[in-house]
């Protein structure tokens, strides 16, 4: 589980396995989890985040969005 950026307590990582789908990042905090599409930024999961925490996230994904592509990109390149 590659971690691609700790933020403000969030963890924004790659599962291993998540290759054959789409590029996505999960967000961890507090046992709650998340899982952003990067393509639109875009949320394709939320397990227990509030509206106000899924907006920051979405916001810092943004921010974020071409340096996690890379990271995805790179990771998942073989």
């Amino acid at each position: 589980m590659p971690t691609v950026l700790r933020w403000k307590g969030y963890r924004f990582f790659f599962y291993s396995a998540d290759g054959w789908e789409p590029a996505h990042v999960h967000v961890t905090k507090d046992a709650k989890e998340a899982k952003i599409w990067l393509e639109n930024v875009s949320v394709a999961v939320n397990m227990g985040f509030t509206a106000q925490d899924l907006n920051e996230i979405v916001k810092k994904t943004r921010e974020e969005r071409e340096s996690f592509l890379r990271s995805w990109n790179d990771y998942f390149a073989n």
